[in-house]
């Protein structure tokens, strides 16, 4: 059975922005999941973004984990935000692929781990198009590239989700030509001594973010088994 996605490019905005915007689309299902009588009446969502310069921290994340104060952030121009995802402390920026899968898993399949797994294929299949053998790292969230030779491990792909009422929001943050000079400044989702790589770092070349979005759309789709409307 094929589900039907509204699909929205949101472009470059400003991470609150899209914050406040996700917290509506969620509010507006779980409205609609409170009522016997519109319960099945909920609208699935995939939204693409690119933000500008912000650090996340997760609501279980810890402080110290940002090795910079807030006057140099400042001074550098990254917004910092404690939210309500899993997870610890991320960095979302230009030219990294963000996407905020807002889902009704009652739809779907009431399992937050089949979810994160399976957000992390629809990463993993992407990578794949590039001759990148993406993987996940036992105990570790998102998509690694060599997970298991200490000393190399490096992630590519972040993930926190929040849930409520088997409904979704956050997601991934796909590192493709992403300055990764940011992640100096964090211990990238609490896991030390660990890289973090994006896409053109691997390949050795920038790569189009409009021919990323493409394939992981597409990969989202074959995923889920969903059909887009705009």
């Amino acid at each position: 059975m094929e589900h039907l996605v509204y699909f929205e490019d949101l472009g470059f905005r400003h991470y609150k922005s899209v914050w406040d915007y996700q917290e509506r689309l969620l509010a507006r299902n779980v409205a609609l999941k409170s009522d016997e009588t519109t319960r099945n009446l909920t609208t699935n969502y995939l939204l693409f973004v690119e933000h500008s310069p912000v650090y996340t921290l997760g609501k279980s994340g810890k402080r110290e984990h940002v090795l910079i104060s807030e006057e140099e952030m400042h001074e550098k121009n990254i917004d910092f935000f404690h939210i309500n995802r899993g997870g610890d402390i991320t960095f979302h920026g230009p030219q990294q692929l963000v996407g905020y899968p807002i889902l009704d898993l009652d739809k779907f399949k009431t399992d937050l781990g089949w979810y994160l797994r399976s957000l992390e294929e629809v990463i993993i299949l992407t990578l794949a198009h590039y001759g990148i053998t993406g993987s996940r790292s036992k105990g570790e969230t998102g998509v690694w590239i060599d997970p298991d030779k200490p000393g190399f491990e490096r992630k590519i792909c972040a993930m926190g989700i929040k849930c409520s009422r088997w409904i979704t929001m956050h997601g991934f943050a796909f590192n493709v030509n992403t300055d990764l000079n940011y992640f100096n400044y964090i211990i990238p989702c609490g896991i030390k001594n660990k890289q973090v790589t994006s896409l053109q770092k691997e390949l050795g070349r920038t790569v189009p973010m409009e021919e990323v979005k493409q394939l992981v759309k597409e990969n989202f789709a074959r995923v889920f088994e969903v059909t887009y409307m705009s």
